[in-house]
Order: structure tokens, then C-alpha cells, then sequence
């Protein structure tokens, strides 16, 4: 007799050899064959193909071309990141300590969107009436936000990216404000 295990309810099944199996489970009536059942063998472990080496980039420009200069240096591998420039010149270990000191003790720690190391805050940036025109939405009587409010500024510990984001209170504070609606 042939056993089968259900991979809907996990009952196992014997079947009839003068029969043969079904398609669908007796107990849950679930189909058993079919592009939402995946068999797996155990025990008859392939061998994996040597072929596991590092990132490299077969597509060349047809995919730089493609994709655009700017897309394409996304997918790189962390390792190709700008600091590695100075490794020669600079004591790297010594640098990547004092960064985890630094991140240790900040509140928010965001990823680069680029390399995706972790971003060390580099301060906070106020800005006033002067340096900013608000964005005027048919929504909202009057802007999204109002200065002055404050950004922090991260910095990439690997690739330099800079980032900004509204400081916590000024969260607040425009949230507040668009929760009230038509404000």
C-alpha cells in the first residue's frame, strides 16, 4: 500500500494499490495534485553545484543600459561600498568601533536606503520660513506643515548617503495637524 501525507491537514492517507490514489483528500477534501501541492523528496539530498561563488556581474551594460546608472548600483553587494576607498589610508576597525558606539546610543536607527548599513545621526537642521515653501494641497486650508520645524540628519557609515526626517516633535505636531482634517 502507498502512503501519502496531506499537506492540507497533515493526515496521512493509504491508498488502496487496486485503487490507486485519489486526487483529493478523504478527510478534507482538499486536491492533493496540482499547482498548490509541492512534493518534496527526503533523504535524497542533491548535491549542491560548487558554482556558489561571489556576486558577479554577467548582465554588463545591456542591464546598466537597460535599468539606468543609478538603478543598477542598488543591487550591488554590500561590500562594494564607499568606504572601502579609504581602507588603505584609514584604520577601518577603529572606524567601524566608534560607529557602534554611536549607534548604541541613539534612539532611532534607520538603514541606508541604498547600501543598507545602519545611518548615524550627524544633527538636526531647523528650517525657517525663509529657506522653504510649503506645498499648497485643495485638501487642506493651509500647508502640511508650517515652519519653523526641525529635520534630523543621518549620514551613511558606509556609502555617505544623507538622509533627512522630521524631528520626533514636529511628528507630532503634523500629525496633529492632518488628523484634524481640513485644518
Amino acid at each position: 500500500m502507498e502512503t501519502t501525507v496531506c499537506p492540507w491537514c497533515q493526515t496521512e492517507i493509504v491508498w488502496d494499490e487496486e485503487i490507486g490514489p485519489e486526487d483529493a483528500c478523504p478527510y478534507c477534501q482538499n486536491e492533493l495534485k496540482g499547482y498548490r501541492t509541492l512534493s518534496i523528496q527526503l533523504g535524497e539530498e542533491e548535491e549542491e553545484p560548487a558554482e556558489h561563488e561571489e556576486w558577479e556581474d554577467e548582465g554588463g551594460d545591456d542591464d546598466a543600459a537597460y535599468w539606468g546608472q543609478e538603478d543598477m548600483r542598488h543591487n550591488l553587494p554590500p561590500s562594494i561600498r564607499t568606504l572601502d576607498k579609504f581602507e588603505e589610508s584609514h584604520d577601518l576597525m577603529n572606524y567601524e568601533e566608534t560607529v557602534e558606539k554611536i549607534l548604541d546610543e541613539q534612539e532611532e536607527v534607520p538603514e541606508c536606503p541604498k547600501c543598507r548599513d545602519y545611518m548615524i545621526l550627524a544633527g538636526t537642521q531647523q528650517i525657517t520660513g525663509d529657506s522653504f515653501a510649503p506645498a499648497q494641497f485643495s485638501a487642506m486650508k493651509s500647508p502640511v506643515i508650517q515652519p519653523p520645524f526641525r529635520v534630523n540628519m543621518y549620514i551613511c557609515t558606509g556609502c555617505f548617503h544623507v538622509e533627512t526626517n522630521l524631528s520626533e516633535e514636529d511628528r507630532l505636531r503634523m500629525v496633529d495637524h492632518l488628523s484634524r482634517g481640513n485644518a
